[in-house]
């Protein structure tokens, strides 16, 4: 049966369309013109931050704010053992090495365990809003300060939590709370940072593109076109978290009394709304069947084949990872549609009572 409620699709209801064929008819679909300086302006207005330097993604992302740092071969960098593997690869992809910290019950890291975990080598503090809840951040920059070390948010699933870091990462990815399809964006209030992230993120040309590089650097550059669908999100992102929230609320009431599923902290922001269930693989199979799709939580990064560590199956993150789900969460979701998610899940649950 094709999936007739899809865990996420975009909602592209502003002028997407518009801005778009703007920039194919005034000829500007690479990464100059307009559109990418338009949508880093006014997300980062939004965020109330002084500076965006929008990229390909926010994998890139994180790496470009790795290197603007400094980070390389031989530094560490704070991850969360709860989160997409993308956070750790940046960390890797710059020669540097993640030092995973278990979460805590709201899947965010446990604070209290940051700085057993610092060492002279350590550079960075990673923490990542995971799901759409805010990380504590007050602990979390007082260590930096204490330590001096720099924070970069993984803020992949938390447009619209204002930053407080050196620099926050965000994604754009389709299934992401505002998207153009592939993307990423960083913001900084240190304009170093930005000219830096800027320059590497265009080859390291020199100011007078003699094709003399002295530095590796990339080609994670932003396309017009993928600029002009962000800057119509980023226009109606008050509206979007508005109708996010909702949906939060609806899951809430139509399934805080169901026997089987748990339902995890208030977020922030709605990323994607996740739960714990009893017989998770068996609601997700009978979901699966009724055209409902579901995915299942992050692994460990200890867990992961390139992070292996044999203490992994002691984790709060890989408790929550043997039983977590999330379920249809996306803009455009009706409340008819969530209705009929929400009676899918309280009939599995029945019959399993019977």
């Amino acid at each position: 049966m094709p999936v007739r409620y899809p865990v996420s699709k975009p909602w592209l209801a502003g002028r997407e369309l518009e801005y778009t064929t703007q920039a194919v008819t005034e000829g500007w679909i690479s990464s100059q013109g307009p559109f990418v300086r338009r949508f880093e302006e006014e997300f980062a207005r939004y965020n109330a931050i002084a500076h965006g330097v929008a990229c390909s993604s926010g994998t890139t992302a994180l790496t470009l704010a790795l290197r603007a740092l400094g980070v390389g071969p031989g530094d560490e960098v704070i991850v969360p053992e709860f989160t997409m593997i993308a956070s750790a690869w940046a960390v890797t992809y710059t020669g540097a090495t993640p030092v995973f910290v278990d979460c805590a019950d709201d899947l965010n890291i446990d604070v209290a365990l940051i700085e057993e975990r610092i060492t002279p080598r350590t550079k960075v503090i990673m923490p990542v809003h995971v799901y759409g809840r805010r990380c504590d951040m007050d602990p979390i920059m007082e260590l930096a300060h204490e330590y001096n070390l720099r924070v970069v948010e993984d803020s992949a699933e938390a447009h619209g939590i204002r930053p407080v870091g050196d620099i926050a990462c965000f994604s754009l990815f389709a299934n992401k709370i505002i998207t153009a399809g592939e993307g990423g964006i960083c913001l900084t209030d240190d304009g170093r940072l930005a000219a830096q992230m800027e320059h590497l993120r265009g080859m390291a040309f020199s100011r007078d593109h003699s094709f003399l590089h002295k530095k590796l650097a990339y080609n994670f550059r932003m396309t017009a076109m993928q600029a002009a669908v962000a800057l119509a999100q980023t226009e109606r992102l008050d509206e979007v978290l508005t109708a996010r929230a909702r949906i939060e609320k609806r899951y809430d009431e139509g399934l805080r009394d169901v026997d089987g599923i748990t339902l995890m902290p208030r977020r922030d922001v709605l990323w994607m709304y996740d739960v714990l269930a009893r017989d998770r693989d068996g609601l997700r199979e009978f979901l699966a069947r009724e055209g409902i799709e579901t995915r299942l939580f992050f692994k460990p990064m200890s867990r992961q084949p390139g992070y292996l560590a044999p203490h992994w199956r002691e984790l709060n993150a890989n408790r929550f990872a043997e039983r977590g789900l999330y379920l249809p969460t996306h803009t455009g979701l009706t409340a008819d549609d969530q209705d009929h998610i929400v009676g899918k899940v309280r009939e599995f649950y029945a019959a399993d009572d019977d």
